[in-house]
C-alpha cells in the first residue's frame, strides 16, 4: 500500500520495499538533497492529517529511495517546529544502558503502536547534508528513535521486535489514548505485518 502525493509515497505495510536493505550514499548529490526535501514534507504533510501524533522522524525507504538516509526532528518537544536534520550513511557503533520499554509508532504501520524494547543509548556516527561527519551519543527517546529509523534501513521494522508478545501492541483512540489491541484477532498471523510469516 503506499499514500500517494504529487511527488513521493509513503509506503506501508505489507510493501516488500520495506523489507529490503538499503544502500549506501557514496556522494551527497541533487539527488540526495531532493530526496531529503522529499522526506522533510512528508513528515510534515502526514502530521497535519494525524491530530494526536509527532512526526519525530522518517527513513528514505518509507518513501521508496533504497538509499542509508535518515531525517530526524530537530526538536521533538515543539510540534510547531517543523526543521528536520538529514543523517547520511548514519551507523550503529554500539549501544549500552539498560533495555528500556516504551511506545513506538510508525508511519509505515498505521494504526498500531508496540511497547519496544531497546537500549536506553547508543553511538551513532553519520554525515550531515553538509558533508560534515558527525558522531552522537543519544540517550532516552533519541536513542530509540534513531535506532528505530536505522532499523528501517535494514529491512526491519519495530513489530519485528515484539512480534511473539501478545501485550505489546496497541492502537491509538480517537482522544490520542492507546488502547492495547487484542492480539490473537489483529496481530497473530497477519500477513500484511509479517508476509514471512509461516503461520496463516
Amino acid at each position: 500500500m503506499t499514500k500517494q502525493s504529487a511527488d513521493y509515497e509513503l509506503l506501508t505495510t505489507p510493501d516488500p520495499r520495506l523489507r529490503r536493505k538499503s544502500t549506501k550514499v557514496h556522494e551527497i548529490d541533487d539527488e540526495v538533497r531532493d530526496i531529503v526535501a522529499k522526506m522533510n514534507r512528508a513528515c510534515i504533510e502526514w502530521e497535519k492529517t494525524h491530530e494526536h501524533e509527532l512526526s519525530a522522524a522518517m527513513a528514505a525507504p518509507q518513501l521508496g529511495f533504497n538509499r542509508r538516509i535518515i531525517v530526524v526532528r530537530e526538536d521533538m518537544s515543539d510540534k510547531a517546529n517543523a526543521n528536520f536534520i538529514a543523517l547520511i550513511n548514519p551507523e550503529v557503533i554500539k549501544t549500552e544502558g539498560k533495555i528500556d520499554y516504551d511506545y513506538e509508532g510508525c508511519l509505515s504501520v498505521p494504526a498500531i503502536y508496540g511497547k519496544v524494547p531497546r537500549p536506553s543509548k547508543a553511538r551513532i556516527k553519520a554525515t550531515l547534508l553538509d558533508g560534515a561527519e558527525v558522531r552522537l551519543k543519544p540517550a532516552g527517546f533519541l536513542a530509540r528513535t534513531l535506532l528505530h529509523e536505522i532499523d528501517h534501513l535494514d529491512g526491519i521494522l519495530f513489530i519485528d521486535h515484539i512480534k511473539d508478545d501478545p501485550q505489546a501492541f496497541y492502537r491509538l483512540d480517537d482522544k490520542g489514548d492507546l488502547i492495547p489491541l487484542d492480539y490473537e484477532k489483529h496481530i497473530k498471523g497477519n500477513k500484511a505485518l509479517f508476509p514471512d510469516d509461516d503461520e496463516a
